[in-house]
């Protein structure tokens, strides 16, 4: 593996950790990421009443949430890092078809399509014993610059 590939890899890989542990409302509500890459992500929402609208069922905020967050980390997983860092959603969109009552949730996202600065990202909802389609969603990113705290990578694999 090149220097630049273990660069992108590194990058990966710390952008994983972060959002599974490092945004606030992640590790609040115990996101778990069991899948990573260029394929997609997988998340799993357990499910805790303080996430709940009614007794039981996740509320619609938390599940938007979850399907912005899985969606970003589908384009993130894949992404090429020399094209910066810093990621802003620009837009959400949330379709509700049912709920899974006390289960957790399994978010499984993808990107559809990478552009130069603007990324695209679905996902879908389902119950995690059921498989019951809970929602699904698409988001639209913008990765411009760097994050703060992190060094760009060169076209040439070097970082600075």
């Amino acid at each position: 593996m090149s220097t630049a590939d273990e660069q992108q890899e590194r990058r990966r890989q710390w952008f994983r950790e972060h959002w599974q542990r490092g945004v606030a409302f992640n590790a609040f509500a115990g996101l778990e990421v069991h899948q990573w890459d260029d394929q997609g992500v997988v998340m799993r929402l357990p499910y805790r009443s303080e996430l709940s609208a009614h007794d039981g069922i996740f509320h619609g905020g938390v599940v938007a949430a979850v399907i912005d967050t899985c969606a970003s980390g589908a384009v993130m997983a894949g992404h090429d890092y020399r094209k910066g860092s810093r990621l802003t959603t620009i837009s959400l969109s949330v379709q509700y078809f049912s709920v899974a009552p006390g289960e957790d949730l399994r978010a499984v996202g993808t990107c559809l399509r990478r552009g130069k600065s603007v990324h695209y990202g679905e996902v879908r909802m389902y119950g995690w014993d059921s498989d019951k389609l809970v929602a699904s969603g698409q988001v639209a990113v913008s990765i411009v610059g760097e994050r703060p705290g992190l060094e760009p990578i060169s076209d040439s694999g070097a970082v600075g």
